[in-house]
């Protein structure tokens, strides 16, 4: 948009109305010119500065990227260490228990053969004093068995020679 330049009359006066035009008017020509260089100029330079940006930020991009990947990378890694570690913690800790419980076990088997072996002992006690026992009662009543027979007997043979002198006389 050109501008309209306003001379001081003295100008006018001295180069005439139609020269200060003429002068006038090339000054907006070329004002028209370098405008249009600069907005070329500035048209370019917006160009090669976004094509410049555009290359940093796909560079800066990559760059992240790139960060980013190893980062993730090594996160990975640690976490695998990380896994590996309490794994192996874990199966220590299998290891361990498994012993102890193998330990407990083996404790409580002995306390039940240890066990098995007192009640045993003590059946066989206890089964040698009910045989003595059942032995005495039946030696008791052996002896009781005989007493009576010979009562029976005695008292039988009394009978007989009851009835033999009953008979007899």
């Amino acid at each position: 948009m050109p501008v309209t330049a306003k001379l001081s009359k003295l100008f006018y006066d001295r180069l005439g109305e139609q020269v200060t035009n003429e002068l006038v008017e090339w000054f907006n020509q070329v004002d028209a010119t370098y405008r249009s260089d600069l907005r070329e100029i500035n048209e370019l330079n917006f160009s090669r500065f976004s094509a410049e940006s555009g290359r940093s930020f796909a560079e800066m991009d990559a760059k992240w990227e790139k960060r980013v990947a190893a980062l993730d990378a090594k996160w990975d890694n640690r976490f695998a260490e990380m896994g590996a570690k309490w794994d192996k913690r874990f199966a220590e800790m299998d290891a361990k228990w498994d012993n102890r419980f193998a330990e407990m076990d083996a404790k409580w088997e002995k306390r039940f053969a240890e066990m098995d072996a007192k009640w045993e002992k003590r059946f066989a006690e206890l089964e040698k004093r009910v045989e003595v026992g059942f032995a005495k009662q039946e030696s008791k009543i052996e002896h009781l068995f005989r007493e009576q027979m010979r009562f029976l007997y005695l008292a039988l043979a009394a009978q007989m020679a009851l009835i033999a002198g009953l008979y007899l006389r």
